[in-house]
């Protein structure tokens, strides 16, 4: 490939597939919240963590490209099902903290399971990212039963601004491919500033501190524990407004990552 930077075709990305269902492929897409790093196994991670310059103490999520392959990996009660389900059908960019059943384990790649969950077991688990990347994470799911994992394509600790320019050469240079998409990511925010766009996407916590799914609330008042709001971001308001629909009792701790 003469060129590694690419315009998004509008569709599947042919390339994005061959590069990822090969040994070690790392690209650039782009979402509602600006251009994230794509790979699909432990060597992939290991390139993105590098390209990063970030400490494998942070992991990176799991790109869910529909709500069969969000049932298939997490464990959820229905509460949380229903609260996936609403942002599902509203197109809303949610990502939240949760258990992996016990038999999706066998889904992650040999030697990935360290750099893409935390202490406690868990992963956050993102959908309604973004058409270019969800094309792609659904037909690596459904077509080669490969998960996606994401980060952030910039340089740790700072943004892209929604520009595929803002990713920084290292990443650029180290991607096998960066799929450019400036217009779409825009029309998400189409007011937004580089001072008052959202560049990530709100994460609720599904767990308590032992990495245990919240209680089933049935309605009742005062459960504890409960979904924490633990980073705002794009869609925050609307967020809030159904976990407060859904859940009787919730918490917002931004800044409490897990």
């Amino acid at each position: 490939m003469n060129d590694k930077k690419i315009a998004w075709n509008g569709g599947v990305q042919p390339e994005a597939i061959d590069i990822l269902t090969a040994d070690g492929g790392m690209i650039v897409s782009p979402t509602k919240v600006g251009y994230i790093i794509m790979t699909s196994d432990a060597a992939g991670l290991q390139r993105k963590f590098s390209a990063k310059q970030r400490n494998l103490n942070k992991p990176g999520v799991v790109l869910c490209g529909s709500m069969e392959q969000l049932r298939a990996l997490a464990d959820m009660n229905p509460e949380i099902d229903a609260f996936y389900q609403r942002h599902w059908d509203e197109d809303i960019l949610l990502g939240c903290i949760l258990p992996w059943k016990p038999d999706a384990l066998r889904t992650i790649p040999d030697g990935a399971k360290a750099m893409m969950t935390d202490t406690r077991q868990t992963t956050c688990f993102v959908i309604r990212f973004g058409t270019p990347s969800e094309m792609i994470a659904r037909e690596l799911w459904e077509q080669h039963g490969k998960l996606v994992f994401a980060s952030s394509a910039n340089p740790s600790g700072r943004g892209n601004r929604g520009l595929v320019e803002g990713i920084g050469e290292r990443i650029h240079d180290e991607a096998d491919l960066v799929i450019a998409a400036n217009d779409y990511v825009r029309s998400i925010q189409p007011e937004g500033e580089t001072r008052t766009r959202y560049e990530q996407g709100v994460m609720v916590s599904m767990v308590d501190g032992d990495g245990k799914l919240v209680a089933l609330q049935n309605g009742e008042r005062s459960i504890s524990p409960a979904p924490t709001v633990i980073r705002k971001g794009l869609d925050i308001d609307r967020i809030m407004s159904l976990l407060g629909d859904a859940f009787p009792s919730w918490n917002y701790r931004h800044g409490e990552y897990y």
